[in-house]
């Protein structure tokens, strides 16, 4: 038997009046009584006693009227243990710059976590350009990256801000502030991590007349715990970003150089497909994540 048969007579019941019922169910007349003409066939019996002032149920529409409620509920209440089951073994991929998975995501997930506990989470650190593909292609879910994404075809919400800090050792010679010019007096560890550093740092030194070469660069690194480690071990200074060594400022084991009238500075923004409201299930853990993201970062 087709449960929608006693829904539509449930609600023809309650409601005394097939057109009635009709129009609250978004369905014409002609096809609700013949739902209904389909259940008493099927049961083979008249629940429905049909006047111009509307319907009346029969003393045996009364018994299906008794049960089908409680059977349309118990129908429903499986559908939706189904649902949930499915989604307990659904996983949900996550990709972001590599600084900002190791250090301001996982308080995000954390949060993400006790509301979706029911799912699989996967983090992983890429290239902006390939976190982009990677979506449009299904291979993750969303991506969290510096700057809006290039490609159109994406959607993107802001979720916070990160700057690249210039670092020193905190017992290293010199100054709290200092200008541009000054870098080239110092051993330098240059991070290229694929979030133009490279290009910011360019595009200063032209402005000023300078190459990069110019600088002393001990060596350049993709890694930026590698920088991290060189400048805490003294080998000379070096930009990176900022949640990458807040516990090291706060800790007093690095110290952050301000550059008059310079800075690095990137909006971080939640990637995804514009089509995603097809997928209910990451439809809604976006508009969470969108929700929490901004104070939850580490």
């Amino acid at each position: 038997m087709n449960i929608e048969y006693l829904d539509y007579f449930c609600k023809v019941a309650i409601a005394g009046s097939i057109s009635k019922a009709a129009k609250e169910s978004h369905i014409s007349q002609s096809a609700l009584s013949q739902q209904i003409l389909k259940l008493e066939e099927k049961l083979g019996y008249k629940l429905l006693e049909r006047s111009n002032k509307g319907v009346e149920v029969t003393d045996k529409g009364l018994i299906v009227l008794k049960y089908a409620d409680n059977i349309i509920r118990t129908y429903n209440t499986m559908l939706q243990e189904l649902k949930l089951d499915d989604e307990s073994e659904r996983k949900i991929i996550i990709e972001a710059c590599w600084s900002i998975a190791t250090y301001s995501l996982p308080c995000v997930m954390y949060e993400i976590k006790n509301k979706f506990g029911n799912y699989i989470y996967e983090l992983n650190p890429n290239e902006s350009d390939e976190i982009e593909q990677n979506i449009l292609n299904n291979i993750c879910d969303i991506g969290v990256i510096y700057n809006k994404p290039k490609n159109s075809n994406l959607s993107y919400y802001k979720i916070g801000k990160d700057k690249m800090v210039l670092v020193a050792p905190n017992n290293y010679e010199i100054q709290d502030e200092i200008d541009f010019e000054e870098l080239t007096k110092h051993p330098f560890i240059l991070l290229n991590d694929k979030v133009y550093v490279i290009d910011a740092i360019n595009e200063k030194l032209s402005a000023i007349g300078s190459k990069i070469e110019e600088l002393n660069i001990l060596y350049n690194s993709e890694s930026a715990e590698s920088v991290k480690s060189s400048v805490l071990n003294g080998f000379g200074i070096g930009f990176l970003p900022y949640t990458s060594i807040k516990k090291e400022l706060y800790s007093q084991q690095l110290k952050e150089i301000k550059i008059r009238d310079y800075s690095i500075e990137y909006d971080m923004y939640l990637i995804y497909n514009k089509n995603i409201k097809k997928d209910e299930v990451l439809y809604n853990f976006v508009e969470y994540f969108k929700k929490i993201a901004q104070r939850s970062l580490c």
